[in-house]
């Protein structure tokens, strides 16, 4: 009798597109008892040794199969004072409406001599990975456990990784859950000193969880310190020179070199000295060629950003809609790090099987007629996944909606623009003195658009073509003034820029990203609304945004993970219907507390990014093997409760920057 084999994917989707594969289509299908989702798909495969051919039961969970908690004595919010929580016991147990999967895993993995897990490749697969392979040995301790390594569901590719099984990482299974315990500890304590300390200060708050997680207050608070630079804004007035010549009927101004000064008297000192020249003279004429670089290929982050400013949707709809193209077998695994391709995927391949698009497939025939460009090589690679790609084609009536469509056509098109040429051009510079000043024109003519013809969110474009001059010429400006301007103040912060913001300070991870910026939207500590006009006209608005309501919910912290440029997109044909990229502008209870976090004065304010990214960098040390997870648990614990306690001793200032802010006995301006 052929041995059984049981593989377990993340995801029912996932489960049957990998037993269709392995299959040929050739499996039987067994519902369970207890959830309607989940399916059991039989049938026979030959393995590679030591295995060989078996019969195989593919099979599934929906994410997480644990959760973990304090003990019950604990959970009630009088239970114990919050600081507690800080060691409280916990327990780790099977999610109450999850119990039917672990024990279909149970029944199944009885008989079964390995288990193959086709969790997600990324941290949060493994720690899943880990889950699975506990439930698992519960009925059978001596089955032998390996996971497929993959990176989208095509068909040659999923059946190369049933043939090439690699162990589960159990450091990255380790750093989630030294995440998951910390997220929990730190929040829950926080969450509760905070909730139950400002309930009491009147009825706008005493309905509020107000929920505190480390990687959502420093995220929170990058939005409100762009709201209050804007707030706080005054403008400056400055002067400048300005230098304008007509020749062959073409009108050049020429810029000064020290573009403006604060101080008036000065620059028109100089003005002056410039009229008594009369004369310029031309110092520079250079002409040369230049290049507008194609994109590196596509991260996770880099989609992100790109789909909020060009495609109109927020980040958290972006990570769902790839998610959905990912699980169809559309695209690669939306979740990397990597922006360089590895020289064994077949790229060409790839792009021959764009060609049956109307809109870029003739372009992706160029590129296979000569056309075609190694891409550029970034500098990130996560080890684990490729740069988000297209795998199979997928014309607009397979998807089925517009921000599939519009989410298919932009990766599609980064994909096809990074296996393009760079667009070409000449620049040119014209440089003259004047007196003793110095200033200069410049023209750009493009010559060859190349990966611009199939990527519109780009754009490059000549300008008016300088007229000849000759180098040490002198001539008489046409024109030369004296020229005031203000400076303009920054705008609210866009979703893009707070993705960057985020990124740069290492709040979250390229997946979870997305959630933090969806949490502090969901507790109402932000708003948004649509930009353009209202981000220039920012400083004229002195006012946070009104709402002060959260939501209600546990309000733990806890770390999730995400499973399940300002301006307008620029000659981009899949644009969605907003017209501008949203804001973010926090609302008076998203002010308050940050604003009394800061009050306190400390270093590591726990508003501030600092203390998360020690954190999330030793749990890249414990992937790493250089750091222990108890380590790792102990040492931030220490930290944050070192904060907590010193938060407690100075809980009036936040009481008393709520009472500012939200119940206006200091008026600031806020609703």
């Amino acid at each position: 009798m052929a041995p059984k084999v049981l593989c377990v994917a993340e995801k029912p989707s996932i489960a049957k597109s990998v037993a269709q594969h392995l299959s040929g289509g050739q499996f039987n299908t067994r519902s369970i008892a207890g959830n309607k989702y989940i399916k059991n798909y039989e049938f026979d495969f030959v393995f590679g040794q030591p295995w060989g051919h078996c019969t195989v039961t593919m099979t599934s969970v929906i994410g997480h199969l644990h959760s973990l908690d304090f003990e019950q004595q604990f959970r009630k919010w009088t239970s114990c004072a919050p600081g507690q929580l800080f060691d409280a016991p916990l327990v780790n147990a099977v999610v109450p409406d999850k119990k039917s999967i672990a024990q279909n895993i149970e029944a199944q993995a009885r008989d079964a001599k390995a288990l193959f897990i086709w969790t997600d490749c990324d941290r949060e697969g493994e720690h899943i990975g880990s889950e699975i392979r506990d439930v698992a040995r519960r009925r059978n301790t001596q089955i032998e456990v390996k996971r497929a390594r993959f990176s989208n569901i095509e068909r040659a590719h999923v059946l190369r990784a049933a043939q090439h099984p690699v162990d589960v990482d159990e450091r990255q299974a380790n750093a989630v859950a030294a995440r998951i315990e910390l997220d929990l500890r730190i929040g829950a304590s926080l969450t509760r000193l905070q909730t139950l300390n400002l309930q009491t200060l009147g009825p706008q708050l005493q309905d509020l969880i107000l929920s505190y997680g480390s990687c959502q207050f420093p995220t929170l608070g990058f939005v409100v310190d762009r709201y209050f630079r804007v707030k706080n804004f005054a403008p400056e007035t400055f002067w400048g020179i300005k230098v304008v010549h007509i020749r062959d009927d073409i009108s050049v101004t020429f810029g000064w070199d020290r573009y403006h000064l604060f101080d008036r008297m000065a620059v028109a000192i100089l003005y002056e000295r410039c009229v008594i020249a009369k004369k310029a003279e031309v110092t520079k004429v250079q002409d040369k060629p230049t290049s507008k670089w194609r994109p590196l290929p596509l991260t996770t982050l880099e989609m992100q950003q790109k789909g909020t400013q060009y495609l109109r949707m927020d980040s958290q709809r972006v990570m769902k809609v790839a998610e959905d193209l990912y699980t169809r077998g559309f695209i690669s695994y939306p979740r990397t790090e990597t922006d360089s391709f590895n020289k064994e995927i077949d790229l060409k391949k790839l792009v021959e099987k764009q060609l049956h698009d109307g809109r870029w497939g003739q372009y992706a025939q160029g590129l296979l007629d000569g056309g075609y460009r190694t891409p550029r090589a970034g500098r990130h690679d996560d080890q684990a996944h490729p740069p988000i790609h297209p795998v199979a084609y997928a014309s607009p009536s397979v998807l089925t909606n517009e921000d599939e469509r519009r989410l298919y056509e932009f990766v599609a098109r980064h994909f096809l623009a990074c296996c393009s040429e760079d667009a070409k051009g000449d620049s040119s510079t014209i440089e003259i003195k004047l007196g003793d000043e110095r200033f200069n024109a410049n023209g750009l003519t493009v010559r060859e658009r190349n990966y611009l013809d199939v990527y519109p969110y780009h754009r490059w474009e000549s300008s008016r073509q300088l007229p000849v001059f000759t180098l040490g010429e002198e001539f008489i400006p046409t024109e030369a003034t004296m020229t005031t301007g203000k400076t303009s103040p920054p705008g609210y912060l866009t979703e893009p820029e707070l993705l960057g913001l985020m990124e740069a300070n290492g709040i979250g991870t390229d997946a979870t990203m997305a959630e933090h910026i969806a949490k502090i939207k969901e507790r109402h500590y932000v708003m948004t609304q649509s930009g353009g006009a209202a981000n220039l006209a920012a400083a004229d608005d002195d006012d946070p945004a009104e709402t002060v309501g959260g939501g209600r919910g546990r309000g733990r912290g806890r770390g999730g993970r995400g499973r399940g440029g300002r301006g307008a997109a620029q000659g981009s044909s899949t644009r969605g219907s907003g017209s501008s990229v949203q804001i973010f502008i926090p609302t008076n209870l998203g002010v308050a507390l940050i604003q009394g976090y800061e009050a306190m004065g400390f270093e590591t304010s726990l508003s501030k990014p600092f203390l998360r990214k020690e954190m999330e960098l030793k749990m890249k040390d414990i992937c790493a093997g250089t750091k222990h997870r108890s380590e790792v648990v102990h040492e931030c614990l220490e930290q944050y409760r070192e904060m907590f306690v010193r938060t407690s001793q100075q809980i009036n200032l936040l009481k008393d920057a709520c009472r500012r802010y939200i119940f206006n006995q200091i008026n600031e301006g806020g609703g």
